[in-house]
């Protein structure tokens, strides 16, 4: 099954695996080298060091290599669905409770990151989110109950 990422974040993904291919698995190719050149490499820490930092550098590669393959790439900027949100939507919410002003972008798992405001589409705001347009009310069922709001814009950027 294809999974949905935008274009932004597929190509931050291509940009991470440029620079691990490139950049990084040289230079841990050199200090394993290095670090083999110092002897016996039962007691060798250095050696040691350096083999693991390939074995999570090859298994991030092949990770990214996977999240890409089985990627479908949503152009956000060409969607024109009128006024419901969806995947890809940029939503500014206001909370009922406090009357403070969120905003999200639905993106796929692989790109969340709740600290930029990236929520991931299988979340549960997401997924209440989906489907609604501005002036809806929407509930979200939260770790500390049930938390209510007012969808005040939708944009697709």
């Amino acid at each position: 099954m294809r999974k949905p990422i935008t274009k932004k974040g597929a190509e931050q993904l291509k940009a991470e695996l440029k620079r691990l291919k490139n950049v990084e698995r040289p230079k841990i190719i050199e200090a394993v080298a290095t670090a083999r050149d110092h002897g016996d490499l039962k007691e060798n820490a250095e050696y040691h060091a350096a083999r693991e930092q390939q074995s999570f550098n090859e298994g991030r590669i092949g990770e990214l290599e996977s999240l890409l393959g089985h990627a479908e790439i949503i152009d956000v900027s060409n969607l024109n669905v009128g006024d419901k949100v969806v995947f890809g939507a940029t939503v500014v919410l206001e909370d009922e409770d406090t009357g403070d002003h969120v905003t999200y972008q639905i993106v796929g798992d692989a790109e969340a990151n709740i600290d930029e405001g990236k929520i991931s589409i299988s979340s549960p705001i997401a997924r209440a989110l989906v489907g609604k347009s501005v002036d809806d009310e929407v509930h979200v069922q939260a770790p500390g109950g049930e938390k209510t709001y007012f969808i005040e814009d939708i944009q697709y950027i």
